[in-house]
């Protein structure tokens, strides 16, 4: 399994097996709103790889990254499915990007899924968008044994790490982060007008934050739909008003947030007619606030981006657990790596196993003609025996870690003449 203290991997499928997308470290937040998915062009991708005979992919998109996970001949055949169906270029994305291949492409899912590689450290949301990916790819039959058996694991690390160790105690996370803004520069915040113009997940969650530590009970809700709205406004104990009266509503606020899923601004200076002063905070990707609105004055515009570098003792207290979750990162990647192993070798041992049986009926038939009295029951038991010791021995080299798998596996296959089951 291991050549020269490095992991031999073994994909079988076409292939190598690749993670390529984009994230905050490289993109900012309109550069990842051109390469944004939502659910239905999540299911355009797939269908599309379906037709294209790649054996496997699942798809992350969220405010923070786009990526995907699945075997190609090359990262270039995953990053034009992206670029095909999004509003950015291959020459956009080749800029901010990251490809990452076979070990280096499990270890990077690894720590995205457990929160490792989030914006805030140990925000588990993540994990809930790799298994929505994840589904949707199983339902398109784009979920191959290896992919499965990866996201599983990477869903235990996860879970693991949120119970043993204490990476993502504290409340900190974007929605959080807003109210924390919207307390830090805002007096008197339960008096004033809190207007909340969509029903994205991280609107609601602020929305959640905000009814429990400002103490406000005249919260706004407007959305296109009124009836996702009213269903939320239930939830929250929130205020709905029709979409026909967001000019006047944004008149009277005093703080509005911004979490609609739009793909192009919704809110522009020429919605704003407003006479007091107006903080704007937009927590959706694509963004969906013009940049123009700041030309008003009165007006304060901050962006998702800059409500997530947040750098306290919260983090401070999250950094100190890392060795704990990278060492459960790597106990179960080495799980799966194992298993992996084994899937890889056990077509071999099968068909060793069966060629020794040959073997064995052969002798055995040999041996009963030849000697009288041959007691055939206990040589079948005895050459059982042998053959379960030879090839748990087999087994047991081709696990050991200062040994290359393939050739060994070359090597067993020439001499006994093997054709895997």
């Amino acid at each position: 399994m291991n050549t020269n203290g490095k992991r031999h991997f073994y994909p079988a499928y076409p292939g190598d097996f690749f993670a390529i997308g984009l994230s905050y470290l490289k993109a900012d937040a309109e550069t990842r709103g051109h390469f944004s998915v939502d659910t239905n062009v999540q299911e355009r991708i797939l269908e599309r790889a379906r037709e294209e005979g790649i054996e496997g992919l699942s798809i992350i998109s969220t405010c923070n990254r786009t990526e995907l996970y699945g075997f190609a001949q090359e990262p270039l055949d995953l990053v034009k499915l992206l670029c095909e169906h999004t509003h950015g270029t291959i020459q956009e994305f080749e800029k901010v990007s990251y490809s990452y291949k076979n070990e280096e492409a499990v270890d990077h899912l690894f720590k995205v899924g457990t929160g490792l590689d989030s914006q805030i450290l140990g925000d588990f949301e993540i994990i809930s968008q790799l298994k929505n990916g994840f589904r949707r790819a199983k339902k398109l039959k784009l979920v191959n044994p290896f992919m499965e058996r990866l996201v599983n694991s990477v869903i235990q690390a996860s879970k693991r790490i949120k119970n043993e160790t204490n990476i993502s105690s504290g409340a900190t996370s974007v929605s959080f982060a807003s109210v924390q803004y919207i307390l830090a520069r805002v007096p008197f915040i339960s008096e004033k007008n809190i207007l909340l113009f969509g029903t994205g997940k991280i609107g609601r969650n602020t929305c959640e934050n905000l009814v429990k530590h400002t103490k406000n009970d005249h919260i706004t809700l407007i959305n296109r739909t009124k009836d996702k709205a009213e269903k939320i406004a239930g939830k929250f104990n929130l205020i709905v008003k029709d979409y026909a009266d967001i000019q006047s509503e944004i008149a009277a606020a005093d703080v509005l947030i911004v979490a609609t899923g739009a793909q192009k601004p919704t809110i522009s200076k020429e919605l704003l007619y407003i006479k007091k002063p107006l903080l704007i905070l937009d927590l959706s990707i694509p963004k969906n606030v013009n940049e123009n609105v700041q030309e008003i004055d009165g007006v304060t515009l901050i962006h998702l981006d800059q409500l997530s570098q947040i750098t306290n003792d919260t983090l401070n207290r999250r950094k100190k657990q890392l060795p704990q979750a990278v060492a459960i990162n790597k106990e179960i990647q080495d799980e799966f790596y194992e298993w992996l192993t084994t899937r890889q070798f056990a077509p071999t041992i099968k068909a060793l196993k069966m060629k020794l049986a040959t073997m064995k009926d052969g002798e055995i038939d040999n041996q009963r003609r030849k000697i009288a009295n041959f007691n055939e029951e206990q040589a079948e038991i005895i050459s059982e025996r042998i053959i379960q010791k030879i090839t748990t021995q087999f087994a047991k080299h081709l696990k050991t870690e200062d040994i290359s798998s393939t050739e060994s596996l070359e090597l067993i296959q020439k001499v006994f003449k093997l054709q895997n089951q």
